[in-house]
C-alpha cells in the first residue's frame, strides 16, 4: 500500500504503473473518492461539533428557564442528528469504495526494471554455466521418475486429480534432501528457522499483498475464514503483524512449507510432469529492513545469492532475468526470476523469484520500527526463494542423467541422500 499523500502528488506516475502491470484502476477516481471522504468527513466533524455546542446551550438554557430557546435548540440537535446519520450513511459507503480501491494501488517499480508486457519481456542480466549437451538421447524427467520408481502421476490424479503426483522412494527422499540442503544454507547465513501455519485468514493474506489481486489462485477452506497458501512468505511476514520491531540488524527469517495453489487461467500451459501443481514444497526467505533503498539492495543482491549458491551446490546451470513491470506482481518495486536449464524443455524454466517490496507490505500489516532520530517507520520486506521442489526435480534429474539411465548425485547431496553417489534404474 503507498501513501494516499503520495499518491495524489504522483497520479500520473501511479497509473502508468498500473497501467504497465495490467491492474484494472483508475487513479483519478480513487481520488475523487478521497476527496469526496475528506469533505464528508469534515462535514461529519463540524455537525458533531455544533451538536455538542447546542447541547451544552440547552443546558444553561434549560437552567434557567428559557424554555422556548430549549425547544429551538433540540429542534435543531434533531435535524443535526438526521443530517449526521445520512453522512454517516455516504461517509461509510464511499470509505469502502475508497478502501477497496486502494487496495489496487500498485507499488512503484524500481528504475532498472524493465518495461514490457510478459515474460517474453524480461531481460536475462546473468548466466552461470552452459545448457548441459548429451552424447545420448536424453530422457525427460517423467521418464527418468517412471524408470527409477520415484514418480507415480496416474497414481497422484487418481487420489487427487491434475497436477497432483507420489514421490517414492528415492523421489520422496530426493525432495527432502534438497529442502534441508536449502535450510542447512539460510541456517548458516543466520537466517532464524520458523515452523509456520498453512492456513490464514484474509487479513494475513491482504496484509500481505496477496490479495484481493492473487484470490483466484488461493484455495478457500470450506465455511472458514481460512485459506491455504502459497507460499510461507505470507505467515513469516505476518509474525511481526502489527508490531514495533528492532531492524537495528536486518530480521533474516525461514521457512520450509506445503504450499497450494489453484493455478486457474493456466489450463494446457506447462502441465506434463512436475513443473505447474497444486500442491508443492518451499523454502522460503524473508527479510524485514530499515526503510533505505541502499540497505534494502544490499539484501536483494544477498538473497539472490543465497538462491544462486543452492544451485551451484545442485551443479545445475542456470540464468538471472530481471522481470519486466507486465509480469511483475503489484506488490513488488523490484523482481529477479532465476531460470534453471531444463533439458526437455529446450530451455530454460523459472525455479526462484527475489523481490523487493520496499514497504508495500510493512504499511498494509502496520510493521514498524522507530530509526535513529526516534521517529517511526514503516519497514522494507524482501522475500526469495532458496527452493521448490518438487519443481527443481526436473533439472535435477535431467541434467545428471547418465547414458545407462542412472542419475549422479550432486556432492552437497550426497550425504542428505545417504552417502549415495548415483541413483541406479
Amino acid at each position: 500500500m503507498l501513501d494516499i499523500k503520495w499518491i495524489r502528488q504522483n497520479q500520473a506516475e501511479v497509473q502508468t504503473i498500473a497501467d504497465q502491470k495490467g491492474i484494472p484502476i483508475s487513479i483519478h477516481q480513487l481520488v475523487e473518492y478521497d476527496d469526496r471522504r475528506r469533505a464528508l468527513l469534515h462535514e461529519l466533524e463540524q455537525l458533531r461539533q455544533d451538536r455538542n455546542r447546542l447541547s451544552q446551550e440547552i443546558s444553561v438554557f434549560m437552567r434557567s428557564h428559557e424554555r422556548e430557546k430549549v425547544d429551538h435548540h433540540k429542534k435543531r440537535v434533531k435535524e443535526i442528528n438526521q443530517r449526521l446519520h445520512t453522512i454517516e450513511e455516504e461517509h461509510k459507503e464511499v470509505e469502502g469504495h475508497y478502501r477497496q480501491l486502494m487496495l489496487y494501488v500498485p507499488n512503484v517499480v524500481s528504475s532498472d526494471t524493465p518495461v514490457g508486457v510478459s515474460d517474453h519481456d524480461n531481460v536475462e542480466i546473468k548466466r552461470v554455466g552452459e545448457p548441459t549437451t548429451f552424447a545420448f538421447e536424453p530422457k525427460d524427467h517423467v521418464a527418468l521418475g517412471k524408470l527409477h520408481q520415484m514418480i507415480d502421476l496416474p497414481r497422484g490424479v487418481k487420489t487427487a486429480g491434475s497436477r497432483n503426483y507420489y514421490l517414492t522412494d528415492m523421489g520422496a527422499l530426493l525432495h527432502r534432501a534438497v529442502q534441508q540442503l536449502a535450510i542447512d544454507v539460510l541456517v548458516q547465513r543466520g537466517f532464524k528457522l520458523l515452523e509456520v501455519p498453512l492456513m490464514v485468514r484474509t487479513e494475513a493474506l491482504l496484509n500481505t499483498a496477496h490479495f484481493p489481486l492473487s484470490q483466484e489462485q488461493t484455495f478457500k477452506m470450506a465455511e472458514e475464514d481460512k485459506w491455504l497458501v502459497g507460499t510461507s512468505e505470507v505467515p513469516l511476514v505476518s509474525y511481526y503483524d502489527h508490531e514495533m520491531i528492532d531492524v537495528a540488524e536486518p530480521i533474516r527469517l525461514a521457512a520450509v512449507s506445503t504450499c497450494f495453489r489453484n493455478e486457474v487461467g493456466s489450463a494446457g500451459k506447462d502441465v506434463h510432469g512436475l513443473y505447474r501443481l497444486h500442491q508443492f514444497a518451499k523454502v522460503e526467505q524473508v527479510i524485514l529492513c530499515e526503510a533505505n533503498l541502499d540497505t534494502s539492495e544490499q539484501l536483494f543482491q544477498e538473497i539472490t545469492a543465497n538462491a544462486e549458491e543452492i544451485l551451484a551446490l545442485l551443479e545445475l546451470p542456470y540464468r538471472i532475468m530481471a522481470v519486466c513491470t507486465g509480469d511483475m506482481s503489484q506488490k513488488t518495486y523490484k523482481q529477479w526470476d532465476i531460470e534453471t536449464w531444463m533439458p526437455s524443455r529446450h530451455g530454460y524454466g523459472e525455479t526462484h523469484s527475489a523481490s523487493n517490496l520496499l514497504d508495500f507490505q510493512a504499511r498494509r500489516s502496520n510493521i514498524r520500527y522507530r530509526d535513529r532520530d526516534g521517529k517511526t517507520q514503516f519497514c522494507y520486506t524482501l522475500n526469495n526463494t532458496a527452493i521448490a521442489s518438487p519443481r527443481i526435480l526436473i533439472p535435477l534429474l535431467e541434467n545428471h542423467q547418465q547414458e545407462d539411465g542412472s542419475i549422479r548425485i550432486p556432492l552437497a547431496l550426497q550425504r542428505y541422500m545417504q552417502g549415495r553417489e548415483r541413483l541406479e534404474p
